[in-house]
């Protein structure tokens, strides 16, 4: 596939180079059900690229053609605790803003529809989720006779919809081309000016500071600092009420209503142009220093003959993998989503095992892959019997 030459966000041609991986899988999350099929998963190249004119960084050499999202993607973190809290916080705060009682909801890319279920308990509404990897029988609750899920991809079709609030979390960073999708769902929502979106997807920002380089991978074709996704929304003609940090400053939420023109900038988070410039330019040799390091604290513990496990097989997981080339150095890959347990990660060909297995393995180090688990992890690991040293990636 050809590089994209402008900014699938603002139009803009000035591009910068900033981090080439030849070979990638096109999904981490998508469970295989043997080592072979997974060694053999379709493979795609990261060309990620900065707008300097508008501050997005995107994948210029996404195919969307590649990628495959069924039932069989398993991307619910809704099996932690952590999580979970947090998702109810989220359900508090948007119900608190928001009389959204008897009102119809749209949730695109609802997941395994989590989210919009919590929200019809908390506030009466209706709801409609969109997204091929919907499971309903993961889902029990009174509420579910307000909810209709569809296994589809969001698109044009779906326009003659008319949402009182649209929800879309954790789904616009795999959207290569995320103008003309902003676009879509202003034009699906016409002259309802009172109807609110919410945005949640992770925060750039944090991933150029951390150089955390295990958090792009092919899936994920676009992302954003806070600036970069309000200055796509506004020009859309939408007008951005609320935009923060949350989850650790994991992630990013916007909350925008539709206006009759594009809006003009007025939440002192959005001026992070310049900022976000110093960190893309500095990333390069921030990732290639923590590989360097990574590789050393790898080949150390080997020296010592310690056993070296993974917690989370998600995204991270086999982002870190991949880059870092391992192999047997790594005893097991855990996770605690059951629906993981005996199946193989795409690319890399690591059997994912449930906690208890770990109980046989007696891991020395645990890679822990989202910092903000080590709390239940450690809890999870202790009511085993089991004290590794903890190393979070950050």
């Amino acid at each position: 596939m050809s590089l994209l030459h402008s900014c699938p966000a603002c139009g803009g041609r000035a591009l910068v180079p900033v981090w080439r991986v030849p070979s990638v899988p096109v999904h981490s999350c998508l469970m295989v059900e043997s080592r072979a099929e997974a060694l053999a998963f379709p493979r795609g190249r990261l060309e990620i690229v900065f707008c300097d004119e508008c501050g997005f960084l995107f994948n210029a050499a996404f195919d969307p053609a590649l990628e495959r999202y069924s039932p069989a993607y398993e991307e619910t973190q809704a099996f932690s605790p952590r999580f979970l809290r947090f998702l109810s916080e989220l359900c508090e705060d948007q119900a608190k803003k928001y009389d959204l009682r008897d009102r119809l909801v749209l949730e695109i890319g609802c997941g395994k529809g989590e989210f919009l279920l919590a929200l019809a308990e908390r506030t009466g509404c209706r709801g409609i989720g969109i997204d091929p990897g919907f499971r309903p029988e993961r889902l029990s609750a009174p509420a579910l006779g307000r909810l209709t899920f569809v296994r589809d991809l969001y698109g044009p079709h779906w326009r003659a919809l008319a949402p009182d609030y649209l929800a879309c979390r954790h789904t616009l960073e795999h959207i290569g081309p995320v103008g003309e999708f902003v676009r879509t769902i202003r034009e699906t929502l016409a002259e309802r000016s009172d109807t609110v979106v919410m945005f949640e997807l992770p925060d750039l920002r944090r991933i150029l500071r951390e150089a955390a380089f295990w958090d792009i991978y092919y899936e994920h074709a676009s992302y954003f600092t806070a600036g970069s996704l309000a200055r796509l929304f506004r020009r859309a003609r939408f007008a951005v009420h609320a935009l923060f940090r949350c989850y650790d400053d994991q992630y990013l939420v916007l909350e925008a209503r539709p206006a009759s023109a594009p809006t003009a900038p007025s939440l002192a988070i959005e001026d992070d142009l310049e900022e976000t410039r110093a960190l893309v330019f500095a990333f390069r040799s921030a990732v290639e220093a923590k590989l360097a390091a990574l590789r050393a604290h790898i080949a150390a513990w080997q020296a010592k003959k310690k056993t070296i496990a993974i917690w989370g097989s998600g995204s991270k997981a086999v982002s870190l993998l991949t880059l870092l080339g391992l192999g047997a150095e790594i005893a097991a890959v855990v996770d605690i989503n059951p629906h993981k347990w005996g199946r193989f990660l795409a690319g890399t060909g690591y059997r994912v095992c449930g906690p208890d297995e770990l109980v046989v393995i007696r891991p020395d180090v645990v890679l822990v892959m989202n910092p903000i688990y080590l709390e239940e992890i450690d809890q999870a690991l202790a009511a085993r019997g089991l004290v590794p040293e903890l190393v979070p990636m950050r």
